[in-house]
């Protein structure tokens, strides 16, 4: 078998197991491919992660669209956390939540996918560049092994973001990367990370935290000739990227 059909056959595998526990979605219901989905005992998930010392230390966080991050993302905001966040896919781009600028009454609101177009504020890669550093990375995947490899939905995004970010300068090796998961979606197998893979630091479940010993962090950017054509063609930020010659 090779990598392509290994990693599919992982995908079908666990999303078999998390279909038993997800919460469905309200556009694709079980469809794993098309989202990452919200489980049972995701609160718990999330109060491990609020809990430890990468949230406490960090002001400005990236938190990606993912369904089971919608309470962490709230609750960075009711903490005085700044959050940066993309839309579903990128395709819209990025969106900064300020809680500062939003009205207590619609922190929940702004922490959804529709809300924080409405609520947030829109920005540029060139608004990026000139931010503070970020100082944490969170996010959903499909699977994850105790080595912190990742297998999201088979489309890259959070890999990208992670090298968009990278190249703008305003992440490095050293920002820690965290992901929420159900303990079904955690694999005992060996994975290998590409180059461009981002592999976790500490991986929170509704039961456990498990700590990551030396995460294979990529030491790139975009690398444009591996990049997905149809991802260049339908991602704004990706296109902005590349126009800004970095």
């Amino acid at each position: 078998m090779d990598i392509v059909d290994h990693k599919a056959a992982v995908r079908e595998r666990v999303w078999s197991e998390l279909r038993k526990v997800a919460v469905p979605d309200s556009r694709f219901h079980y469809d794993f491919g098309e989202f990452i989905a919200d489980f049972e005992g995701g609160e718990e998930a999330v109060a491990r992660l609020t809990d430890h010392a990468f949230y406490k230390n960090a002001n400005f966080i990236f938190i990606t669209p993912d369904n089971c991050l919608d309470r962490l993302r709230h609750q960075a905001l009711l903490d005085g956390k700044t959050v940066l966040m993309t839309t579903y896919s990128i395709k819209r781009g990025f969106w900064l939540l300020n809680p500062k600028w939003i009205a207590p009454d619609l922190l929940l609101y702004a922490s959804t996918l529709d809300g924080m177009e409405r609520v947030g504020q829109p920005v540029s890669l060139k608004d990026i560049a000139g931010m503070p550093d970020i100082e944490y990375m969170v996010t959903g995947t499909g699977a994850i092994n105790h080595e912190g490899v990742r297998f999201g939905k088979g489309h890259g995004f959070f890999d990208a973001e992670w090298g968009m970010l990278y190249q703008l300068g305003r992440i490095s090796t050293a920002t820690p990367s965290a992901a929420v998961v159900h303990d079904c979606q955690v694999l005992n197998e060996k994975l290998t990370p590409d180059v461009y893979d981002t592999v976790a630091d500490v991986i929170f479940t509704p039961t456990r935290t498990i700590d990551v010993k030396s995460p294979h962090k990529p030491t790139c950017g975009i690398i444009w000739d591996r990049l997905d054509a149809h991802m260049y063609e339908t991602i704004p930020p990706l296109q902005e990227l590349k126009a800004m010659g970095l």
